[in-house]
């Protein structure tokens, strides 16, 4: 197993043990870089941007060492509940939307709070979320990481993530192309439960769901082994656990929930990241003259601002780089940075991220979202096309996982 491999196979997988985890001396060089890169962007957001989108940029940094920390993987999670019926990942998920539909239903039922609206992610249940999200499960099985899986790999050192976030822009681009034609094919419309039951009844439901969920992902699990995998780790907590790592599944997913509310309550909507690329690969696809600008997805009037913009006025652009800057802190705390970050990777692995990045940017496109638009903030926001977006993941990864072998991936 080359270097590469390696490293990304640690991130991928979920320490059971911490053992001789804080034996790893911090890449100090790489520290105080990544410390200058987040304070030097707060201040140049605040001074060209707003201190609104500055403070955001520091939760988002927060958000992208969780990521790293807590190994908290959306991708993984899946493929080890289908290759091995291991269900920590999925279980550490639904810990985490009950969390963030605790903190989200007051907003959402405020409906505007410092001045602003707050509308959560709601969208349409149709066929177009069905096919994103298999598109998206196979992408990303290919990819070997999700929207903020890729982000936060990349951030920490696996160059295999630049290759997945240009098939991401590319796929993101041609996805805004065919978004109006999508948007024709059936569906039922957006559905909240919230809207449809109260709130009471909404969140009602909505755990009752989170809880079916979590019965049969622990019930397939204790089946098979005898035992699960106990959320907290090993249950013993030390000091420097915080700065280097590694973090239980249930301690990531409660920072995730809370920058998620974090982002709902200061700018009035919740975590995205998918949406960045499509205006990253539309900006440099004008100068080669395609005209983007004639396509509905960029007629849309916050897409349209977007795009004639600065990109540093574009939150998620500046959230996705924060997170990315937040693993690669993680990363060098931790003293985990790899050896090398270039060498020979096989052509079988090069063409399964960059197909997997393209299908999961088209996937994220049509289905309004990725695993964190669409699933973590669509479910924290009692939307229906949350849990829709979770089976179609599924069904994808399923495919993914049978095609991984082909491009020099292990199903581990």
């Amino acid at each position: 197993m080359s270097i590469l491999e390696s490293h990304i196979t640690n991130l991928d997988t979920h320490c059971d043990s911490d053992k001789g985890a804080h034996k790893q001396k911090a890449n100090l060089p790489l520290t105080v870089i990544s410390l200058g890169i987040i304070v030097s962007g707060f201040f140049f957001l605040g001074q060209t941007v707003s201190y609104t989108q500055a403070f955001l940029f520091l939760v988002t940094g927060v958000m992208g060492l969780t990521l790293y920390h807590a190994h908290f993987g959306f991708t993984s999670s899946f493929r080890h509940l289908i290759v091995s019926g291991r269900g920590i990942g999925i279980r550490a998920q639904m810990i985490m939307f009950i969390v963030a539909n605790l903190l989200f239903l007051p907003l959402l039922l405020r409906g505007s709070i410092l001045g602003h609206q707050v509308v959560g992610n709601v969208s349409p249940v149709g066929l177009s979320v069905l096919v994103g999200s298999i598109l998206f499960g196979i992408g990303m099985q290919l990819g070997d990481g999700c929207a903020s899986g890729t982000l936060y790999h990349t951030g920490g050192g696996d160059i295999r993530g630049i290759l997945t976030i240009i098939g991401f822009i590319v796929g993101s681009v041609i996805g805004s192309k065919d978004f109006s034609w999508w948007m024709s094919t059936p569906n039922i419309g957006p559905v909240s439960f919230i809207q449809s039951f109260g709130a009471l009844g909404g969140i009602f439901v909505s755990f009752i769901l989170i809880g079916i969920l979590f019965f049969i992902v622990y019930s397939v699990e204790k089946r098979r082994y005898g035992k699960v995998e106990p959320l907290l780790g090993n249950g013993m907590f030390k000091w420097e656990t915080v700065m280097k790592g590694p973090w239980s599944w249930v301690v990531g997913g409660f920072v995730l929930a809370v920058g998620n509310f974090v982002l709902l309550l200061v700018s009035g909507k919740p975590w995205g990241v998918t949406s960045a690329f499509a205006l990253w690969g539309a900006k440099i696809a004008q100068p080669l003259g395609i005209h983007v600008e004639n396509w509905g997805y960029w007629q849309i009037p916050a897409k349209t601002a977007d795009l004639h913009g600065s990109l540093f006025h574009n939150l998620e652009t500046t959230d996705n780089i924060a997170l990315m800057v937040g693993a690669l802190l993680a990363a060098a705390l931790a003293g985990k940075l790899p050896k090398r970050y270039f060498q020979n990777i096989p052509i079988q692995m090069i063409i399964g991220v960059l197909v997997g990045g393209v299908l999961m940017g088209y996937g994220a496109r049509i289905a309004f979202g990725c695993n964190i638009g669409a699933y973590f903030s669509g479910i924290s926001s009692f939307s229906l096309h949350g849990w829709e977006w979770f089976i179609g993941a599924i069904v994808g990864s399923y495919i993914g996982i049978a095609l991984r072998p082909v491009c020099k991936l292990k199903n581990k």
